[in-house]
């Protein structure tokens, strides 16, 4: 069996999937999760500098007003500058350089910079991602971030890969929770691009945010600095599954929160 088999195995496999759910799963509320950022766990100096020399390229000529046209800018540039390709299981600075270079960056690696970048221009971010109850093991998931802005005063939903933000009425753009509240009770939202270079693919929207069996869950306790210095270390030699194992038996792990739904039920 090949190592690429392998992998897959351990990471897309129905049962093993579902049992990497069930080891890094708990279940939250809205209330609990309302102050939690990835700023928390991640200062400006544990970011690797190559994010602050393409950060400086990035706003060479534009001065944003607000924050939501920082965060539309930086979201603009790095998806008119990423082509995507395989998913990648490489240190951030790393990822960043194969992703520029067109070679790479599925959504789940462009969550993770985006996050990076938030924090070296003072933004408050997170990041979600999404599965499907009843479990669909055709489902693969999809990984995207929310921001605070602080000019509106609440959390946004952006899908950096697709460029779009969420509106309710096409007023003020939605958060991750109004959302999902919205498309449970068969309310009408509307999507919009912010990225005049790219068109927007409805029916990937659909798939990802707007089926009502889709669940959220905030990934939570992501340390770059510890994933970047493991995967530095051990990369390519020991398969990414078993390094992720590894900090989780020790405890440096990131963790999985459901705010609206119980993931025992989903994963039963």
């Amino acid at each position: 069996m090949t190592l690429k088999k392998l992998t897959w195995i351990f990471k897309r496999h129905p049962l093993l999937y579902k049992a990497r759910f069930k080891l890094l799963s708990k279940n939250s509320n809205i209330e609990e999760i309302q102050g939690y950022t990835y700023n928390q766990y991640n200062s400006k100096s544990t970011i690797p500098s190559y994010f602050e020399e393409i950060n400086q390229s990035i706003f060479k000529d534009f001065q944003p007003k607000t924050d939501l046209e920082k965060i539309k800018h930086l979201s603009v540039w790095l998806k008119n500058n990423i082509k995507g390709g395989p998913g990648l299981s490489e240190p951030s600075d790393t990822a960043l350089k194969i992703m520029l270079s067109g070679k790479g960056g599925v959504c789940s690696d462009m969550a993770q910079i985006f996050n990076n970048f938030c924090v070296i221009n003072d933004i408050k971010v997170r990041e979600w991602g999404n599965t499907r109850a009843p479990f669909n093991k055709d489902y693969g998931g999809h990984s995207f971030n929310e921001v605070y802005s602080e000019d509106l005063n609440k959390w946004i939903l952006i899908d950096v890969y697709s460029s779009v933000l969420f509106f309710y009425h096409k007023g003020v753009p939605l958060s991750v929770i109004e959302l999902y509240e919205l498309v449970r009770k068969n309310e009408k939202v509307y999507f919009k691009s912010f990225n005049s270079e790219k068109d927007i693919d409805e029916k990937v929207i659909i798939r990802n945010y707007l089926d009502p069996d889709s669940i959220p869950f905030l990934i939570c306790h992501y340390s770059n600095k510890t994933y970047d210095s493991y995967l530095r270390k051990f990369r390519p030699q020991i398969p990414v599954f078993i390094v992720h194992f590894v900090l989780f038996v020790i405890g440096k792990s990131y963790h999985y929160r459901f705010p609206l739904d119980d993931y025992k039920r989903i994963f039963s």
